[in-house]
């Protein structure tokens, strides 16, 4: 272990130009060795970083230096919108589940690895806790792997582990994890959560997208009994349904008795909750967001937001037109696998309007460039803060109709004229 350590300097300068670094989702990312890589970015040529949610904006995120290392974005979060939609960082479209298959097929690079990762345990091993998803695939692939060890990092159960053998080098590091709060909860994500929680049955097995939305669901659900958790995030909404006892996974009847998921963030408590705890495993993003294994939870619950959707179902969740927003995620993902489940729901949830009541979020048509992301055949669900639509084995006119009487009210007039010009009525 001690020929492995070295200082953040150091491990940089094992990446050579033209080399591609993944990095692991949100808290995973390791921010000393992300610092130095900033620090140093003008002695490479055409390195880039690849991530799912950058949480901090280091300052390699820099248009002048681009050409020497830039942010390779499989989602946009608040670090890194601003340089997608103004095309100086890349991005690569990719459902979750499937990107650690897009790693082991070359069909992306994965030059080097950066990590945050737990301290060494007895045996040798570090934990990815943080952040399993497509990280451990790339630990196969990499040329160079350089874990930054931090005693703040849970020691998580699941497939999520190296050993001191596969690892380049080890850089120290002792500041505290990124911490997340909850998201803002107001009236109409309430209004949108008091149509979702009962619909909700006890015994099932929930998957929780991030955002204000899903969080106010989550807290409709304390009342609820065995519920099971198979999702893609671990964040502090679904520690408060383990505190209240709603959470037991017992009558999960896919991996019984264990939480799953493949990345956190959240706060200390939640990572504290982590730690050598074998109620919760993490694995990576083509186990826990695979619809062929995570179907096979009966009465699995995917709660998903959603930016627009049109009167035939097409959701733009991840886009405002052209520009990007965000990405696909595991939202596809799991629509699918709540779809394949028996007894199965999934939730599609956005309010009615935005910009204050001027826009509507439902559309006759997306706008133009949107991207797509659940597309009309996947759809299930859909709720505003009127009500619910189920869309799926429903014709163009029953779910035009069902969806304009869940739009705001203000709009209702002009989404049904518009459904008649395009014949869906």
């Amino acid at each position: 272990m001690s020929s492995k350590r070295c200082s953040a300097a150091d491990a940089i300068r094992l990446v050579r130009d033209g080399d591609m670094i993944i990095v692991p989702t949100g808290a995973g990312e390791p921010p000393t060795l992300l610092k130095e890589l900033s620090a140093q970015r003008r002695s490479f040529n055409g390195v880039q970083v690849a991530q799912i949610l950058a949480m901090r904006k280091y300052d390699y995120f820099d248009p002048e230096t681009a050409h020497h290392v830039r942010h390779c974005a499989l989602f946009f979060g608040g670090a890194s919108r601003a340089a997608g939609q103004a095309g100086w960082a890349d991005f690569i479209p990719a459902y979750f589940s499937e990107i650690p298959s897009l790693i082991e097929r070359g069909q992306m690079p994965a030059d080097v690895v950066f990590a945050l990762a737990s301290e060494m345990d007895e045996h040798g091993n570090f934990a990815l806790s943080l952040g399993a998803d497509y990280t451990m695939a790339a630990l196969q692939r990499a040329r160079v792997i350089v874990l930054e060890s931090n005693p703040n990092v849970p020691f998580a159960h699941g497939q999520c582990h190296i050993h001191i053998s596969q690892v380049t080098a080890v850089v120290a590091s002792s500041e505290p994890v990124i911490e997340v709060g909850l998201p803002q909860i107001g009236p109409v994500q309430e209004a949108i959560a008091a149509h979702v929680a009962p619909m909700i049955e006890d015994g099932s097995t929930l998957q929780i997208g991030y955002g204000g939305i899903p969080d106010a669901v989550v807290m409709q659900l304390t009342s609820k009994q065995d519920l099971g958790i198979h999702t893609e995030m671990i964040g502090d909404g679904i520690l408060k349904l383990v505190e209240a006892g709603a959470v037991t996974n017992r009558r999960k009847t896919f991996m019984p008795g264990r939480m799953v998921a493949t990345f956190a963030l959240g706060s200390r408590k939640l990572y504290d909750f982590m730690h050598h705890n074998p109620m919760l495993e993490m694995h990576p993003v083509s186990f826990t967001n695979d619809p062929c294994i995570a179907g096979q939870n009966d009465k699995l619950v995917s709660i998903n937001a959603s930016l627009q959707i049109d009167l035939l179902g097409q959701c733009g969740s991840e886009s405002l037109a052209h520009l990007p927003y965000s990405g696909t995620g595991g939202q596809v993902d799991f629509v699918r696998a709540a779809n394949r489940s028996r007894g199965g729901k999934s939730f599609i949830v956005l309010p009615s309007t935005a910009k204050e009541g001027s826009i509507s979020r439902i559309v006759p048509t997306l706008c133009a460039g949107t991207h797509v992301t659940t597309s009309k055949n996947d759809i299930n669900y859909v709720v505003t803060e009127y009500g619910v639509a189920q869309l799926r084995g429903k014709s163009a006119k029953q779910r035009a109709e069902a969806l304009v009487a869940i739009a705001h009210p203000d709009f209702r007039g002009e989404l049904r004229r518009e459904a008649a010009r395009l014949n869906y009525c």
